[in-house]
């Protein structure tokens, strides 16, 4: 009988383990890759209103965990192809906001509620594709994720997205021409409610938003009036003297409309509250779309006595946008 060469085994194990790793399928781990929503100035008067970064390549079956910032609230939506932006408050149709983690590929609508600093939400991406993301409150806050295969090299590293965010948010927060270009643009007794900045990446579109009253102190006599307008592209704001309406969007008060389509109202008490509903700049057209509608872009009133009349924008007092009219005799 012949004996076994026990010597020979540990050979043999070696061989059959290094024939199991070239039959059984190589297991690649998903990564979880990192994104930020927004940035601000210390003040939080100045808004980036972007994802940052707006465009990241990632595998199937990954997922980026995004972060949001900023004092300002935003959403992360994802929604289906050729969907219509739904507004804010719904999130997605049918079913509203959705819970962290999701996933998401491209046949149902993901969307996270207005989120604001400190919060956080994952999304899952188990199949390819290039998938759009937007903020349902800001109409110019845009981005895309790029779903490659496994055997696709991935064009950057998380370090390279990290410092390109960095480099965007610094840019965008140390634009100084968007404080000043509409600072002596107005004339005698106009304020100016918030500006801002445009721009765009391949990736999709950010805006840095200056959320302030520039004139903020303005000093008229009884009798005077001031007007109010919007130089923000995206932001809308509001005017808000006295009690602050529990819904911000229209108008509060009696109000009459001159013949350019301005609101008009007058204040003869400290005590009056009167409520300008969204200001909002004029909004642009697209060629291959119905023309926009006109909206409300400018606020009048006059103050028929002398006193101190503070006011804020509704939207984002807690941001330090508030202003004060001083009326003399």
């Amino acid at each position: 009988m012949q004996v076994p060469n026990i010597k020979k085994r540990p050979a043999m194990l070696r061989w059959l383990g290094i024939f199991a790793l070239l039959i059984v399928p190589h297991v690649v781990q998903a990564t979880q890759w990192r994104g930020n929503v927004g940035a601000q100035s210390r003040n939080k008067g100045r808004q980036v209103l972007a994802f940052l970064p707006n465009e990241i390549w990632i595998h199937e079956g990954d997922s980026i965990q995004w972060t949001f910032n900023v004092d300002e609230p935003h959403t992360l939506t994802f929604l289906k192809p050729g969907q219509v932006r739904p507004p804010f408050p719904a999130g997605c149709p049918g079913f509203g906001f959705s819970a962290s983690p999701a996933s998401f590929d491209g046949s149902t609508c993901v969307s996270t509620a207005p989120f604001m600093a400190g919060q956080k939400f994952e999304v899952h991406f188990p199949a390819g594709g290039n998938f759009k993301f937007v903020c349902l409150i800001h109409a110019n806050m845009t981005g895309v994720v790029h779903v490659l295969p496994l055997q696709e090299a991935l064009p950057h590293s998380q370090h390279f997205y990290d410092e390109q965010a960095e480099d965007a948010a610094e840019q965008l927060l140390s634009d100084v021409d968007a404080d000043h270009e509409n600072e002596h643009s107005h004339g005698e007794n106009q304020v100016i409610a918030g500006t801002g900045e445009v721009s765009a990446t391949p990736g999709g579109s950010n805006t840095l938003s200056i959320m302030r009253f520039l004139n903020h102190t303005t000093v008229i006599h009884a009798g005077q009036t001031v007007e109010w307008s919007n130089s923000d592209p995206v932001t809308a704001h509001t005017i808000t003297f006295g009690t602050e309406p529990a819904n911000p969007i229209p108008p509060a008060g009696k109000f009459t409309k001159d013949a350019d389509g301005a609101l008009h109202a007058t204040i003869s008490s400290a005590s009056d509250s009167v409520h300008s509903g969204f200001i909002v700049a004029a909004p642009q057209d697209q060629i291959g779309l119905p023309q926009s509608p006109t909206s409300t872009t400018r606020l009048r009133i006059t103050f028929t006595q002398p006193g101190t009349y503070p006011y804020i924008c509704a939207l984002h007092d807690t941001l330090g946008m508030k202003g004060t009219i001083i009326v003399l005799p």
